[in-house]
């Protein structure tokens, strides 16, 4: 199995997010290659599948972003007391990009999102590719 951070490009907005609103939304992930495929588990807790958008771009970079619902604007509630407020306030949005290694095939990713997590399967493409190596014969002359 390759190793996933051979590849040329892995990359994640810092701190391995990129987060538009202050919200605190990390997107945790996953990533584990199997025989057949490569498949990504995505912390999203409170997102529909209408929230999130998984799509491909320039060939093998996937992109996986989340706009969630806006949350309670906690200075508008004068009469309480907040102690703790780790979960943010606006909206909530993320997004990740990852380079896809060559032996996909990007045109079967299925995703699927269940009990708070985006789970992407992207299948390998075990068919042999032709040989990038090619020979030059050489000559006295040119």
């Amino acid at each position: 199995m390759a190793d996933p951070f051979s590849f040329r490009r892995l990359f994640w907005s810092p701190p391995m997010f990129r987060e538009w609103s202050g919200t605190g939304s990390t997107a945790l992930m996953d990533w584990v290659e199997t025989p057949t495929a490569h498949i990504f588990k995505i912390n999203v807790p409170g997102y529909s599948k209408e929230d999130i958008k998984v799509g491909i771009r320039d060939g093998n970079i996937m992109q996986i972003q989340g706009k969630g619902e806006e949350t309670k604007d906690r200075d508008k509630d004068r009469d309480s007391v907040w102690h703790v407020a780790e979960r943010g306030t606006g909206r909530a949005e993320f997004s990740r990009e990852i380079e896809l290694p060559e032996n996909v095939k990007v045109e079967q990713i299925k995703a699927q999102v269940e009990h708070g997590v985006l789970t992407i399967l992207v299948p390998k493409d075990s068919s042999p590719k032709p040989s990038k190596v090619r020979h030059i014969n050489i000559t006295s002359k040119l």
